[in-house]
């Protein structure tokens, strides 16, 4: 893909991780010495980020991440972009790598992983209830036909929505759940919550969205609409092809196509849903 020169990485694993000091400086040195842009978040829990560069490079990165104690099996989804989607390069020390606010789950007894064929067969069986977990200006521009929304602002809010909902979710012969999220890594946890919660049916899309738009053909495909990224493509399409959105400069949500016409996004003001000026940037 001549025309899309830059490599995007987005990657995760849940694996002990320790001396977080020191570390940061390491991957922070390394991905600089690679021109490497993009956002790495480390926590004792494990490694979170999406990272974009030459294919060497991002090859290099990847290579020295998997190399970290536990991380052999980092979950690497890969993409095209036609330039760096990120400014700078930054690595952050968290508490969590996804954060849910749950401490005794435990993100390494998920629930049962399905590759995309069998995704779409699950989620078209009526005894499925199909949960999309990502937060509710994602699911406005693209989500599974039939999936329902949280209508969260933050991952945090989804333990507390999912108590409130459970019988609503699980009545009128609901015996299975299916969720799923951009890459997979909010999954691990909710489906390891809803475990918890004493729910053993429990499915989730391997890979996430991500990995589904890039196997599945767009015939047999159950995705409608774009998928929103946490970079300056803002959105993707089938074949992770770069989408139609554009980001408010003001709120930071998801802009369309017809949006971006207006005069008042033109002119780099507030878009028509903008709740404020100073509203911060988007939860993940």
């Amino acid at each position: 893909m001549a025309d899309l020169p830059i490599r995007v990485a987005a990657l995760y694993r849940f694996a002990p991780m320790e001396d977080l000091g020191a570390l940061r400086t390491r991957l922070l040195e390394l991905c600089q010495a690679q021109a490497i842009k993009g956002t790495l978040l480390i926590a004792p829990e494990g490694i979170n980020g999406t990272i974009a560069g030459e294919d060497a490079a991002i090859e290099s990165v990847v290579t020295a991440l998997r190399a970290l104690p536990g991380c052999g099996d980092l979950d690497v989804k890969y993409s095209r972009a036609p330039a760096l989607p990120f400014r700078r390069m930054k690595v952050r020390i968290k508490r969590e790598i996804v954060t849910m606010g749950q401490p005794d789950i435990d993100p390494l007894a998920p629930g049962h992983y399905l590759d995309p064929a069998e995704w779409n067969a699950l989620i078209a069986d009526p005894e499925t209830v199909v949960i999309d977990t990502r937060n509710a200006y994602e699911v406005a521009i693209g989500t599974f036909a039939g999936a329902v929304d949280p209508g969260t602002r933050s991952f945090r809010e989804f333990p507390g929505w999912f108590r409130q909902h459970r019988d609503e979710l699980l009545g009128q012969g609901k015996r299975k759940v299916a969720m799923f999220c951009t890459g997979g890594i909010r999954c691990e946890k909710s489906t390891a919550f809803l475990k918890a919660e004493g729910i053993e049916a429990v499915y989730h899309l391997k890979g996430g969205i991500l990995k589904y738009l890039e196997e599945m053909p767009e015939p047999q495909s159950l995705w409608q609409g774009e998928c929103y990224v946490f970079d300056e493509r803002v959105s993707v399409g089938h074949g992770l092809v770069p989408g139609d959105y554009a980001s408010c400069k003001a709120c930071g949500r998801p802009v369309s196509r017809e949006e971006q016409v207006m005069e008042q996004f033109i002119q780099g003001e507030r878009c028509a849903r903008c709740p404020a000026p100073s509203a911060g940037p988007l939860a993940s």
